[in-house]
């Protein structure tokens, strides 16, 4: 009897086990389910990458410091999904005061984001949730 009640424990203890790393495995980060900091670099250089080549907005960045739009990017993106670094530049509304950004200008960047996310094969999830915490900043940068 005594063996019974010890196994039904176990075999409880098991399946609460399980379940817990299901969910454990539902809550990591963004940012941990994205790869973390070196896959979020990966991306970026490619975005920018495909910013650099793209003609309906690479005027804009013709006299940006790159490697510092790069780290601020890094640091932005893993900030923002849930990662250990902080963003330490200007607001999104600040840094594009004036700039008179139009909505065409705004997706020409996610497309050129989206075109990096697929070539490193982003899972859709991750790929709609990170897009989802960078739209929101939408309000802030598009200013005509």
């Amino acid at each position: 009897m005594k063996w019974r009640n010890t196994a039904g424990a176990l075999m409880a203890a098991v399946v609460l086990a399980a379940g817990c790393s299901g969910a454990m495995t539902e809550k990591k980060s963004l940012y941990d389910r994205l790869g973390g900091k070196p896959a979020i670099q990966a991306v970026v250089d490619d975005f920018v990458g495909n910013v650099a080549a793209d003609r309906r907005i690479n005027q804009r960045f013709a006299n940006a410091n790159i490697p510092r739009l790069k780290t601020m990017l890094v640091d932005q993106i893993c900030e923002a999904t849930g990662g250990p670094c902080k963003y330490t530049g200007q607001s999104m509304k600040a840094a594009h005061a004036g700039m008179k950004i139009t909505d065409a200008e705004f997706n020409a960047l996610v497309e050129d984001l989206v075109k990096s996310l697929d070539k490193f094969k982003v899972p859709a999830q991750e790929k709609s949730e990170l897009l989802s915490a960078l739209g929101g900043m939408k309000g802030d940068i598009v200013n005509q």
